[in-house]
């Protein structure tokens, strides 16, 4: 999911409540808090010697101790999203959840679903790939560990 398609969807339902579901289908606490709205540039070379750059916008995740009032509605993301025109680049970034649980890890957001209750931003995981399987002598399926 884009950071506009998300904008657009949290400006539409401000009143509702956010939920972030896992990949597992497990949700993450509903107290949970968006302490960090980020812009992340990775410049790299893969193994076969091209020069790549992948950017994202990642919504860091945070769960307080003792905060059971706290819920976050779709509107309050929606307006700490809007805080970011100034430096974000542009609104077709793909969105990315980071979260600690006994790591910390960074989920895409596949999809969202709007119930009578709340907004629910499902999670996929992430993977890693050889991006020059020609260059390493590789076949297309893969590096043959699976």
């Amino acid at each position: 999911m884009t950071l506009a398609e998300l904008k657009t969807l949290l400006h539409a339902h401000p009143a509702k409540r956010l939920n972030i579901i896992f990949p597992d289908a497990d949700p993450i606490e509903p107290d949970f808090h968006i302490t960090e709205v980020g812009h992340v540039k990775k410049n790299f070379i893969d193994c076969g010697g091209v020069r790549r750059t992948a950017e994202t916008c990642v919504l860091q995740t945070w769960v307080a101790a003792n905060d059971p009032d706290h819920r976050l509605a779709a509107g309050k993301l929606a307006h700490i999203l809007d805080l970011t025109a100034d430096f974000m680049p542009h609104d077709q970034l793909d969105v990315e959840i980071e979260y600690e649980g006994c790591t910390v890890s960074l989920y895409p957001v596949a999809s969202a679903e709007i119930t009578p209750e709340e907004v629910r931003l499902q999670l996929t995981g992430k993977h890693t790939d050889c991006l020059a399987k020609e260059a390493c002598g590789l076949e297309s399926g893969g590096c043959g560990c699976g």
